[in-house]
């Protein structure tokens, strides 16, 4: 395909932005330890059937669901790429655990090259994959223009687009119409009309999100080995207050205040976010007459009060032994914590009104009355209270969370499907012309 002169001005400029910004990203304290391998330095990338970008963390364990879904013994050549230092471990992990469970996959990991167009040229002429796996949102112009130009397919899946960015795309949507994907598995219908309106209704469809098979329907191993923890945890009327911001630390005060006016004997666990707010907690709780203590020295309340958290990694064995938890990130427009972790366990929770890092796990969730979401402090505090005055079964929640997971699982299968049918089709047409009867599926 001929490109036209405003395509060409704009890749020169793309590229000049790139020598630009190079040598400032070689100091940036991210990426300055592994900066030659980004700019393909002495790194040799092998060739590989399947190229999967895991952005970070989120993405590495999505592409980890996928690649356990692959069939054993079947040859396979995949690389998996990522842009963090966290994510380059949690795939450390992946391999590890795969050429163990899958000896037939040869899997190789690596830092995804800097999208200079001149850097990424050499990247897929060296991997020059049939199929590029695109996790989530990362749409990088020279990737896409080289694989369009490779004539490589191009997947995104377990995709979402916020309003935002379809706003950035929508700036120039001849561009990217230039370099659409060839299949677009959507985690909602807004997403799906989102890429609708940049690329067009062709090969795109829904899917269930890859997150919820993450989630395990029956995690009693782990209960049992939290329980086994020695806790020393709370008893009776035991409150968390999980994974707190800055921001909504005042109202906090609120709502510890609130429930210990009325209901003096309750004992709240109190888990800061960042352990470096642990100091204005010591001095906040000191200043407003509260009882307290630090978890690290094992002491009991003999009445009510707060066990301030300075002891990492006991927040999910907390949940167990409470009677109802709020999860923080909430009360603040901070787009919210993990409030699914308290829920599997059969914990009542109650979130703030800010919770958009966790939309995907759907509003009926709460319309089912599993979650509860409340505006203010005063809501939490009266939640917390009413579960202890009139404590809900855990088993019959648990059950329910449980249910609701497992039944929007099954994205990662689906994902599977759809490499494994491209790769069965040297042209990937068969997919193609079926991908709306296969994989339209909502989660």
């Amino acid at each position: 395909m001929q490109r036209s002169p405003a395509i060409l001005i704009a890749h020169g400029i793309y590229q000049a932005l790139w020598w630009l910004i190079l040598p400032f990203l070689r100091h940036h304290h991210r990426l300055a330890q592994d900066f030659d391998q980004r700019c393909l330095k002495n790194v040799h990338l092998q060739g590989a059937q399947v190229w999967i970008q895991a952005a970070s963390a989120g993405e590495a364990y999505l592409a980890w669901e996928i690649l356990k879904n692959i069939p054993v013994g079947r040859p396979f050549n995949m690389l998996v790429t990522t842009n963090t230092s966290q994510g380059m471990r949690i795939l450390e992990k992946m391999q590890l655990a795969l050429m163990r469970s899958n000896p037939s996959l040869s899997l190789q990991r690596a830092y995804f090259p800097f999208d200079s167009p001149a850097i990424m040229q050499r990247a897929l002429k060296m991997v020059h994959p049939h199929l590029m796996v695109l996790l989530e949102t990362e749409l990088w112009p020279a990737l896409m223009a080289g694989l369009t130009k490779q004539d490589a397919q191009i997947a995104v899946i377990n995709a979402r687009m916020t309003r935002r960015s379809l706003k950035h795309y929508m700036l120039w949507p001849a561009f990217w119409r230039r370099r659409k994907p060839d299949h677009i598995l959507a985690i909602s219908n807004r997403d799906r009309s989102h890429f609708e309106k940049v690329f067009g209704n062709q090969g795109l469809g829904t899917m269930a999100n890859i997150k919820f098979d993450r989630l395990e329907g029956d995690d009693a191993h782990r209960e049992a080995l939290e329980k086994n923890q020695p806790n020393q945890l709370p008893t009776g009327n035991f409150l968390v207050l999980g994974s707190i911001r800055k921001p909504e630390e005042t109202q906090v005060e609120q709502i510890i205040q609130g429930i210990l006016t009325q209901q003096p004997d309750v004992v709240i666990g109190l888990f800061p976010r960042h352990m470096h707010r642990l100091a204005h907690w010591q001095r906040k709780l000191q200043q407003l007459g509260i009882d307290w203590v630090p978890r690290s020295s094992r002491q009991t309340l003999t009445s009510g009060g707060v066990v301030l958290w300075d002891v990492f990694g006991e927040l999910g064995t907390a949940y167990l032994s409470a009677k109802a938890a709020f999860v923080g990130g909430s009360l603040a427009p901070l787009g919210g914590q993990n409030f699914l972790e308290p829920l599997v366990k059969g914990v009542p929770t109650v979130i703030g009104p800010h919770w958009d890092n966790f939309k995907w796990v759907g509003n009926q969730i709460i319309q089912s009355g599993i979650l509860h979401q409340t505006d203010t402090w005063k809501g939490v505090a009266d939640f917390l209270l009413a579960r202890i005055m009139d404590p809900e079964a855990k088993q019959s929640l648990k059950k329910q969370a449980r249910a609701y997971i497992r039944a929007r699982q099954g994205g990662a299968q689906q994902a599977c499907e759809l490499i494994m049918e491209i790769l069965e089709d040297s042209r990937g047409q068969g997919f193609k012309d079926s991908s709306d009867k296969l994989f339209d599926r909502r989660s």
